[in-house]
C-alpha cells in the first residue's frame, strides 16, 4: 500500500465550502480520476483518506493537507494533476508527495493567517496588534456545543503585526492587512477569536466582515516565528534519482575510417 500526501486550497467563493462538502467533492474526484484507492475493512468500506486540521468554513486557505492510501503505486505528480482536473475550480490540488515519514498531523504545529480589514486605518490596526501582543493574556468567549467557553487567546499567538499594503485594495478606502501566526493548541484559537481579542483590548471593530486566509501551516520555528513546509521531510527522504552512466567511446572508434586506394 502506498500513501500520498496532498496539499489543496480553498479559494474565492469556495472558501464557504464546509469540510463535509469538500470530502464529498474529493471522493467524487477520486472516482473520476480512477485512483486505485485502498479501502477500510468492515461492512461499509470507504476510501482510506485522512484529513488534517481543516480550516473553518468561510475562511480561505492555501495550505490544507490530507493523505490517501493507494492499493497500487502511482507517481504523485501525474496523480495530483488528474485529481486537480477533477475538482471544482477553487478547490485546487497544488502539491503531492509520497509519504516516506510518519506524523504529518503532529508536524502541523502552527498556522499563518492573513486578516484583511477593509475600512480600517492601518495605523489603528498596528496599534491594536501592539496592544494585544503586549498583554499577558486576553480572555475571549466562544460558543461551543457544550455552551459558552472562556479561554486565553493571547497565549497561542506567536506573532501578530501589520503587513505592507497591496495594490488590490479598494481605491479611496483604508485597508489594513494583519499577519497572524498562531500555535495549534487545545482549545484551538481561531482567527475570529483573535479578532474578538483585538476588539476587547483596543476597541478595533472592522465595519465589514474580515477576509481571512490561511497562508501556511506546519512546523513552527519558535525563535523566528516562521512556519515551515510540513512535506519537506518526505521530499528529503525520497531516494535521489541517479542518471544512468554513459559508456565512454574510445577516440579511435569515432575517427573516420581511412580512405582506400583510388
Amino acid at each position: 500500500m502506498q500513501r500520498i500526501r496532498l496539499r489543496y486550497t480553498k479559494r474565492g467563493r469556495l472558501r464557504f465550502t464546509s469540510h463535509r462538502d469538500f470530502q464529498r467533492a474529493f471522493e467524487r474526484a477520486l472516482r473520476r480520476a480512477e485512483v486505485p484507492m485502498a479501502y477500510s475493512a468492515g461492512f461499509t468500506p470507504h476510501p482510506r483518506v485522512s484529513y488534517a486540521n481543516a480550516a473553518p468554513t468561510g475562511t480561505g486557505s492555501e495550505a490544507e493537507y490530507l493523505e490517501i492510501a493507494l492499493a497500487q503505486s502511482r507517481d504523485p505528480q501525474p496523480l495530483r494533476a488528474l485529481l486537480d482536473e477533477s475538482m471544482p475550480q477553487g478547490l485546487d490540488i497544488v502539491d503531492a508527495v509520497e509519504a516516506r515519514t510518519s506524523g504529518l498531523a503532529e508536524r502541523l504545529q502552527a498556522s499563518v493567517w492573513e486578516l484583511r480589514l477593509d475600512g480600517v486605518d492601518p495605523e489603528d490596526a498596528r496599534s491594536a496588534a501592539e496592544r494585544f501582543m503586549a498583554a499577558e493574556s486576553v480572555e475571549v468567549q466562544r460558543r461551543t456545543k457544550n455552551g459558552m467557553r472562556s479561554f486565553d487567546a493571547r497565549a497561542a499567538v506567536a506573532r501578530l503585526g501589520l503587513e505592507a499594503q497591496r495594490a488590490d485594495g479598494p481605491a479611496g478606502r483604508p485597508c489594513a492587512i494583519l499577519r497572524l501566526v498562531v500555535r495549534h493548541v487545545t482549545p484551538a484559537v481561531r482567527p475570529d477569536d483573535v479578532l474578538s481579542a483585538l476588539r476587547a483590548v483596543a476597541d478595533l471593530a472592522p465595519p465589514v466582515p474580515v477576509a481571512v486566509t490561511r497562508l501556511a501551516q506546519g512546523p513552527l520555528d519558535e525563535e523566528s516565528g516562521t512556519v515551515t513546509d510540513p512535506l519537506a521531510p518526505d521530499r528529503e527522504a525520497a531516494p535521489a534519482v541517479v542518471a544512468p552512466a554513459t559508456t565512454a567511446v574510445p577516440a579511435a572508434a569515432t575517427a573516420s575510417a581511412p580512405e582506400g586506394p583510388a
